[in-house]
Formats: C-alpha cells, structure tokens, sequence
C-alpha cells in the first residue's frame, strides 16, 4: 500500500465514530505505518490514535501515542510538528486528567507532566487559564479543598484563549464545583445561557446536563432534572468512555425512587467493568451501582457471561456487596497513591446514597414507583374467571349466626358461582370458625374441600387445586354422593388438561361428568358439566370439539344466568379461534347483554372485551374497552389496558394509545406479573407512530433486554429491527448500524435469508444517505448475495442496483462496472416480468448502468441503454424517476454534440417541472448549454435569466 493509500485510511478512519471500531483500524494502520517509515504519516496516525483512544473508552493506550509524539516532537522538529503543535498541546489535557484516574501512575508524575504543560504554554504565548484548571482538577481530586478554591479562583479569572476547553466543557466544570460547594443555584444560573447556545463538542451537551441533574433536583427543578437524564443518558449510552457519567445516572434514579430504572442501567452496563476505561470509573460505576442495588430487595441482575464467568441472574443484594467491595478497594489504592483518605470518604458517602425527597418519574414506560409485588388473580379450577371482583360486586351477605355447616357452604357455593366473592369469604370464614371439618360427615367435609380447592385456584395455585380436588373426588364417592363427585371431577377434569402429563386423564373425568349429568343431574348441572368439558377440549386447542360440547348445553344453563354468560364468553372464544367471527360477536353480544344485566363487573369486562376483539372497525372496538374499562376490576384492568391500548393503535389514535401502554406496563410491573418486555415493545411502536422518538428508543431498548433475558430471541430481534430504525430516525447512525449488523448475524440461517438480505440492505441505505458510499456498498452486495441464496431474484436486482450506485458516488467505477454488469445479468433473466415492482427495478437497472457508462466516458452507450425508460417509468407512475432519466438523456445529448435533439427534449421537461422543484436549475442549465450550441445566444441569456443562473 503507497503512502497516499495510506492517508487515504486514515482520513477514512478520522470519519468513523470513537469506539472499539475505530481503535481497532487505527491500531492496524499503525503497523503499516511504520512499515511504511514515512515520519509525517506515523506522527499525525499516533495524534489521531491519542484522541481515538481518550473518547473511544482506553486513555491508558493514549499515554503512548503522547510520549512517543511529544518526543518525536522535541528530538526532530520538522515543519510538519510546527502544523500540528496546537493539537499536542491540547493533549497535555487529557494526559493531566487520564493519569489522575489509574492509581498505579505515581501523582508525582501527573504534576510533572502539569509543569511541562505550563512550560509550553508560557513559552508560546499562551494563557493559563487551562494550566489553572487542571491544577484545580488535581487538588480536587486528592481532597485539598483550599488548594481547590485558590485553584479555581485563578481559573475563573485568567482570561481564555484557544487552547481553553469549550464553551460547554469550562462550564461543566464550574458547574460540577458549584454544586458539590452547596451552590446550586449558582450552578443552573451559569449552565442556562450555556445550554442556550450551540455545542459541537462531542462530549456536549450530555456532560454538562449530567452535571446539571442534582443542582436542578435540589433546587426544585424535578422536570428539568428529568429532560436532562433523559438526553444525557441517551447521548452517551453507547459510549464505554462514558462510564463514570453514567454512574452518575444510576445514582440520580436511586436518589429520585427510581430503583426499577438503575437496575435496568446497571444492567445494561455492567459488563462494561470487565473492561472499564479506567480504575476511577470503575470505582465510581461500582459505588453508584452498589448504593442503587441495595434498594432493589428481592430483584436480581442479569450479568452476561465473561471469561471465566458465565452467564447467570445476580441477587441484587449479591452484587451489592461484590461492587461495593470493588469501590471501596479501588478508593483504597488512590487513597494510598495520594496520601489521603479523600476517595474512600467521597465512595463512602455514595454507597450511602438513598431516595431522597418526592419520587421523580423518570422511565417512559412506568408512570408510577413500583408499591409492591402483585400476583394477578388466575382462572377458577372450573376454568372460570377468576374471582377477585369489586366493581358491580353487592356487599357481603353476612352469615346468620345460627347457620349450619352445609348452609354456610351452600351459601359459599351460590357466591362463588354469582361471582360475589365477598360473600364467600365471609362464608367460609364463618365455617371454619364455627366448625371442626373432622366431627362432621363425609360429604360436608368433601364440600369444604372442594371450595378449598377453588380457593387455591384462585391463588394460582394449581397443583395444590389438583391436590385438594382429587381428595374432595375421594370423600364424595366414600360417601355415595355421586353427583356431587362428578361437579368435582369435571373440575380436576379441567385442571388436568393444563399439562401434557395428565391430559387424557382430564378429559376422560370430564367426559365420564357429563355422562352422569344426562343421566342423574339436572338442566344446570348438565350446561356445567358440558361447560367444563368445553373447557378441558379448549385447553387441548381442539376447538371444534369443544364448541360441539358447548352445543349440547342446556339453552338457558338451567336458569342460571351467570353460568349462561360464561358459555357464552366461552363459545365467542372457540368462534373466533375457528375464524367465525361474525358467530363470536354474536356469542360475545349475547353475553355482554347478560352481564349488563347482571351487574357483575368481571363478566362484563369479559364479554366487552370478548366483543371489541370480534368487531370489524377499531372505533368500535374502542368503545367497548372503554365499558370494559368503566366496569374492570382492580385485577382486570391490565388485559382491559393493552386491549383498549391495541384498539386505539388501530384506530390512527396512538398519542392515546401510549398513555394506555403506559399505565398497562406500570400494572405489570406492580404486580409482578411477566410480559412486561412484550408491552414495552408495543409501547415503543406506539411511541414511534407519534413521533417520539426518543421515548421510543429509550423503551425499545429495555424492551429488548427484557425479551433477551426471558429467551425470546425471535422477539428480541424484531425488536431489535424496530429500535434500529428508531435510532436512524434520531439520526444515530452507529447504533443503528451495529444492531442491524447483530440482526444480521443472528440471521444467518438458510431460512433467514430473506430477512438477513432485509437487514443488510437497510444498513446500506442508512450508509449511503450519510454518505459513507464505499461501506454501503459493501453491505448492498452481501444483501444481493442473501437474496440470491433465497432465491429472490427481484430482491437482489434491486440491492445490485443499489450496490452500483454506492460504487459510483464513491468513485470507484471500476467495482461500480463490475456490478453494473452483474445487474445486467440478472436484468436478462427477470426481461419477462411486467409487475410494476419489476418494471421499476429493470428501469432503474438501465439508469445506473447509463450513468456508470458515462462517466466511463461511453455516452453513445449510455443513451442506447435509457431508450424508452421514461415511457416505461411513467406506465407505472414513477414521474419523477422519469423526469431524472430524461435529464440525463438531455445531457447524454449535450456530450454526444446533438443539441438540437436536446433542446426540444429539455423544454418538454422543464415546462413540466414544479417551479420550486429540485431538477429546474440543473434542466435550465442543461437547456441554456443547448441554445448556446445551437448558436441561440438571446434565447440561451433568457433562460439563464429566468433561473438565475451564472453564465458557468
């Protein structure tokens, strides 16, 4: 490789983001450099590496590439060094600061290199406003607080100059002093024109909004406070130089209640101290961390594997005492380096943070701070709703005092099946006060068990219901009780069906039920015992079956209407399983009139919501979540949220939308129920529809966590494909571009291939509107390659096409030849097709391959390859790709010397041209070149004038 090749690289490499990727390239080309013994070239590649190295997340490499520069620098000056002697001087900063952080650098050292720094910087003319701020970082960071203020007094006043850090980087500084002096409201008085401004920095704004979170909490300024994490956070997340500000950020969330959010940030980010930028932000990531992991009580971390370690879920308070003993060990050897006692008592006092103040709402996906751990109520061992009702519900009826045993359970029984679950607590409470299961008969005793059971399945407890079930079963048929045997059998019967295990023994007991009710029971025993049966069937996924069951039914349940409501609910469910829709609004109408009736607020919700999933428009849909939502109970609302949230979604409502998602991932998360991860990910969607971007990035991303962690890779990665184009939406490239590079590599089997092509060629478009057209390329041509393998023919035309014109813009017409050539093939075989998606692609197929042609200097070629394109475009109202293939035909014209067949051709295209459109000053100018060689001046200035164009 020449040495122009290599500058070449590494103007290449100057362009790409800090990080891993960019050291990697830059750590490669210096190899090559100093193969290459040019001493220019190897002096600014090590000047480039210093920066690459400070913000890609290694200073410690940097103290290298600055030695080795600055010696270079003092041994052999050359006129090169003089060009660069600026940016080495700059670089004395973050020396200072960089050696600060690693305790193993003796501080003697540091303040040599700070007296050299003043050398330099006196000899050159130059201020020492910087020198003095430096010096003040030093005296701050060994605990000298008289040397600090001295230090920063001089900072202040000295006047700035070019080697002075930014206009947001100086005042992130005083901003930090400010407030850990107890002067808040200084700190945001001096921040606020600052923030005004225009920062370019790339450590700007989130630097100074993360200096700015605590100022703006303790002097009452939560909502500010809140935009600032939000902004900070999002701007540095990706950032493993940015280690310590994000400790900053754990910290912030413990301090405002936020413990759900810093877990979810320590999580994301804990792997990061396996490869910390420096000692000190470990210390400071591990404390923070630490101090936020002891208010998380029972939750766990998951920590991802690392060499010798593997994967595993971390009880928070294990990880607690694992990175406090981290940051009080680091705090110990600066301690030792400094001789003093500064930084163990500064990590002390953060491993002691706690919530402090009002709770700060900080998470765009839960509105309120967890109270609690609830289990939503699960479904009845008669497969039934579950019970826990409140609205709708009447009052308890309260036992009579004189009751008997089977009294107070017939009565629980009635209120079980009425859903008046108030009543049958009361009841059984009662009974078991009053009375000895042991002294009473066989059957009363079996009846107290079978409601046991009912209340275990109620807690969720399904095993335990089986258990209890399968004794009641037992004592009723010692008994003789057959009836009442066969209630309970078709219970466990339904129970059963859950499990693959015990399947057929379920349904074997709720077929033998039914048998006996045709036989023994009456009109509501039978609609019951056929109900549960459904039930068992439905289970099983054998829909038909089940709805055949259901028919068999007594009409009326035997009088007994809330019996009637659930059949009903349960045949809409199999209706719309089997795709009779129209039958399953039918059923869920019919039990939604019942209910209304009724006044019971679970079925009611039920059958609304039964009835919104079968109706044909989402506004309908709408006003049925709202009945089911004006009649939910405590425990029904999430279902209602998310259904209400999906309706409102398809309803074009999705600014609603979010505010239902919101409040449904927030239940979950109070409740402890799972799913949360799959509603974060709808909520990102509805976000995203509305044009919240950044809400929608921040809630994809713990979306994507949490389906990771459950195991749901599919689900992860679709997540994955909404969050990257979230991020291209808000502009950040890398992120974007490195999960579609994951998904990518997650795709890689024969039966993805349509989709890795997808990813692919997506991550070339987002190149090559950025312009980085080589790279774009590059990952068109391996999505041209998974289209092939899929045998997508049409898929890979268009990468290919894509693929030539990254080549071109790129100027490397010898690979964009190449791929033209490739197209062509390809093009041949697809000659056929006459779909529009198909005319398109050939169409545009001929356009590229003209344009690499012309500037092949082949014009006569390229205008034979555009003949007829235009009529071709506009047959499928492709306007203005027709429009941009006669242009260029113009100009093919122009260069071919035929200007007399381009004038009349331009004119046509220029009077049919938006005034205000982009093409008209490039057909204008075109246009007045052909009167001008047409020897047509007149014509030609009028046109010029008409455009305002110059006479070049």
């Amino acid at each position: 490789m020449s040495d122009e090749d290599l500058w070449r690289v590494l103007r290449g490499i100057a362009d790409m983001p800090y990080g891993a990727g960019q050291i990697a390239a830059l750590e490669q080309l210096l190899r090559r450099v100093d193969a290459a013994d040019d001493k220019h070239l190897a002096f600014v590649t090590r000047m480039q590496a210093t920066t690459g190295y400070v913000y890609g997340g290694e200073p410690a490499k940097s103290f290298v590439t600055f030695s080795w520069c600055l010696s270079e620098f003092d041994r052999d000056p050359q006129p090169y060094h003089q060009r660069h002697l600026h940016q080495l001087l700059w670089h004395f900063k973050y020396m200072v600061s960089g050696l600060l952080k690693f305790p193993e650098v003796p501080l003697d050292r540091t303040y040599a290199v700070l007296d050299d720094m003043e050398r330099r910087y006196r000899e050159g003319g130059h201020s020492l406003q910087t020198v003095h701020k430096h010096r003040f970082r030093v005296a701050d960071h060994v605990g000298d607080a008289e040397a600090a203020a001295h230090w920063y007094r001089l900072w202040q006043t000295t006047p700035r100059d070019d080697l002075s850090d930014c206009a947001g980087c100086d005042p992130t500084s005083q901003v930090g002093y400010l407030a850990d002096t107890g002067r808040d409201a200084d700190a945001v008085a001096l921040a606020e024109p600052v923030l005004a401004g225009r920062l370019t920095c790339t450590e700007q704004p989130q630097a100074i909004l993360t200096a700015l979170l605590l100022p703006y909490l303790r002097t009452g300024r939560g909502e500010a406070a809140r935009d600032a994490h939000r902004e900070a956070y999002r701007r540095m997340r990706g950032n493993l130089a940015d280690l310590w500000d994000i400790g900053d950020h754990v910290e912030f969330c413990t301090l405002t209640g936020n413990e759900a959010r810093a877990v979810e940030l320590i999580e994301r980010h804990l792997d990061w101290l396996d490869r910390p930028p420096s000692p000190a932000a470990a210390m400071h990531f591990a404390a923070t961390a630490a101090a936020a992991l002891r208010q998380a009580g029972a939750s766990t971390v998951y920590r991802r594997a690392a060499e010798g370690r593997p994967a595993a879920e971390v009880p928070a308070a294990v990880l607690a005492d694992e990175l406090a003993e981290t940051a009080t060990g680091l705090a110990a050897r600066f301690d030792a380096r400094n001789g003093t006692t500064h930084q163990s008592e500064w990590i002390n006092r953060r491993l002691a943070v706690r919530p402090s103040g009002e709770y700060l709402p900080l998470s765009a996906s839960v509105r309120r701070r967890p109270a609690g751990a609830g289990a939503a109520t699960a479904a009845s061992p008669s497969g039934e709703q579950g019970r826990e009702v409140r609205v709708g519900e009447p009052p308890a009826v309260h036992p009579p005092a004189d009751a008997g045993p089977d009294d107070l359970l017939d009565l629980a029984e009635l209120s079980w099946g009425r859903h008046e679950h108030a009543t049958f607590r009361a009841a059984l409470a009662a009974f078991d006060d009053r009375f000895d299961a042991a002294d009473l008969p066989a059957g009363t005793t079996a009846h107290r068990l079978a409601l046991r059971a009912a209340e275990r399945g109620d807690e969720d407890d399904v095993g335990g219901a089986i258990e209890i079930n399968r004794a009641a079963l037992g004592l009723y048929r010692e008994a003789g009780e057959e009836v009442q045997a066969q209630v309970v059998a078709g219970r466990l019967g339904v129970l059963l069906t859950h499990s693959d295990d015990t399947a057929e023994e379920g349904l074997t007991l709720a077929r033998e039920a039914v048998d006996v009710f045709d036989r023994l029971g009456d009109a509501g025993q039978r609609a019951a015992g056929y109900d549960r049966l459904a039930l068992a069937l439905l289970h099983r996924e054998r829909w038909v079956d089940a709805l055949a069951a259901l028919d068999r039914a007594p009409a009326d349940a035997g009088g007994d209407k809330h019996l009637a409501t659930r059949i009903a609910l349960h045949r809409a469910h199999l209706l719309e399983q089997l795709d009779r829709i129209e039958e399953a609004r039918a059923a869920a109408d019919a039990a939604r009139r019942i209910a209304e009736e009724l006044g019971v607020g679970e079925l009611r919700t039920a059958a609304c919501l039964a009835y919104a999933r079968t109706v044909d428009h989402p506004a309908e849909a709408v006003v049925a979540c709202d009945e089911a939502l004006r009649w939910a109970p405590p425990d029904a609302e999430l279902p209602v949220r998310v259904a209400r949230a999906r309706a409102l979604l398809a309803a074009g409502r999705a600014a609603d939308a979010v505010d239902d998602f919101v409040e449904a991932v927030t239940l979950c998360v109070e409740r402890g129920a799972e799913g949360d991860a799959f509603l974060r990910w709808e909520l990102a969607i509805a976000y995203r529809t509305v044009g919240r971007l950044s809400e929608a990035a921040e809630v994809a991303e713990e979306a994507v966590l949490g389906l990771a962690r459950m195991g749901a890779q599919s689900e992860a990665d679709r997540c994955r494909h909404l969050l990257a184009g979230v991020y291209a939406g808000l502009g950040e490239i890398e992120p974007a571009l490195a999960l579609l590079g994951q998904l990518a590599d997650n795709l890689d089997g024969p039966d993805n291939l349509p989709h890795r092509g997808q990813v692919l060629e997506e991550a070339g478009g987002i190149l090559y509107d950025a312009d980085r057209d080589a790279v774009a390329a590059e990952r068109f041509a391996a999505a041209a390659t998974a289209y092939q393998l899929a045998d997508l023919r049409l898929d890979e035309l268009r990468a290919r096409r894509r693929e030539a014109y990254a080549w071109f813009w790129s100027d490397d017409r010898q690979a964009a030849l190449r791929t033209v050539e490739l197209a062509d093939t390809l093009a041949a075989e697809l000659a056929g097709r006459t779909e529009p998606a198909a005319t398109y692609e050939l169409a545009m197929v001929a356009e590229v391959g003209a344009r690499v042609l012309t500037g092949e200097g082949r014009p006569d070629e390229a205008l034979r390859r555009i003949a007829g394109v235009p009529d071709r475009l506009r047959s499928i109202e492709a306007f203005g790709e027709a429009v941009q293939v006669e242009i260029l035909a113009g100009e093919l014209l122009l260069r071919l010397e035929r200007p007399a067949e381009a004038e009349p051709l331009l004119r046509r295209v220029l009077g049919g041209l938006p005034a205000d459109s982009r093409p008209v000053r490039q057909t204008a100018w075109l246009l007045a070149r052909a009167l001008d060689l047409l020897d047509r001046p007149t014509e030609a200035a009028a046109v010029r004038a008409e455009h305002q164009l110059d006479e070049d």
